[in-house]
């Protein structure tokens, strides 16, 4: 059985001078979050679609290594991670996401071998990880 999971977006405005916002409504966990080209290139207080990608790749990757990990009948104590997501301006067809960095830390009783190897198959088995190379597909309407 297939999950949906559904963010919404509204944006109002050109680029640089317009605003938006983002909302969560089937968790509620978050409703009309400001973005704009401020928050996601400047400084200006709010979020920003690479910010919530990187909060979604660390929170799928901890999950991921856990299941590697329980799987291996190893408990972790604990399990910390930074996703580093990378977006450069480019000209055409404009800004990229050329990289994301994991840091990962964890209390486990393993040892280094055994944590590489559950890094490795977590990687393999994180869903955001294989999203990252899936088609994406738009379905448009104008009105």
């Amino acid at each position: 059985m297939a999950f949906k999971r559904i963010a919404d977006a509204v944006w109002h405005g050109d680029l640089q001078g317009g605003k938006g916002s983002m909302s969560t409504p089937q968790s509620g966990l978050f409703a009309d979050q400001n973005y704009s080209f401020k928050t996601r290139f400047g400084d200006e207080k709010g979020t920003n679609p690479e910010e919530l990608l990187a909060a979604a790749h660390a929170g799928c990757f901890s999950m991921a290594l856990s299941a590697v990990m329980t799987k291996a009948g190893v408990t972790p104590d604990t399990i910390q991670t930074r996703a580093e997501v990378t977006m450069e301006p480019g000209a055409d067809p404009g800004p990229t996401i050329t990289g994301v960095n994991l840091v990962v830390s964890a209390k486990a009783p393993i040892d280094e071998a055994q944590f590489k190897q559950f890094i490795d198959a977590a990687k393999a088995g994180c869903v955001i990880s294989r999203a990252l190379s899936v088609p994406v597909t738009v379905q448009a309407t104008l009105g």
